[in-house]
């Protein structure tokens, strides 16, 4: 399932804070578990996103079953949930598996 590539990040309790919370631009944070099927939905969707605004979002991927602390500090009871930080806070939050449209939406709202 998602791995990290060449415009994500993959990022675990630990990893977090630093790479997301702390980063100096704003980041989307996918979170996902391997058994759910709307998030192989979603995978491929984040992955186009984060190839075509490289510079200007971080992507991250967040396994809620590995890394369950900072889905319940953000409060992620559903899944996928993408998450969207701005200066270490969430600004807005979609869950769903959503067409590609709507998540660029909430892209361009970041940036």
């Amino acid at each position: 399932m998602p791995e990290a590539t060449q415009h994500v990040v993959v990022v675990t309790d630990d990893t977090f804070d630093q790479i997301v919370l702390k980063s100096k631009f704003p980041v989307v944070v996918d979170c996902w578990a391997t058994w759910c099927q709307p998030c192989r939905v979603l995978s491929p969707i984040i992955d186009a996103l984060a190839a075509e605004y490289a510079g200007k979002i971080k992507v991250c991927k967040l396994d809620v079953d590995d890394n369950n602390k900072m889905a319940e500090k953000f409060g992620v009871m559903s899944i996928p949930t993408v998450l969207f930080f701005k200066d270490g806070e969430v600004v807005d939050t979609t869950v769903g598996a959503l067409p590609k449209t709507v998540i660029q939406e909430h892209f361009d709202k970041l940036i």
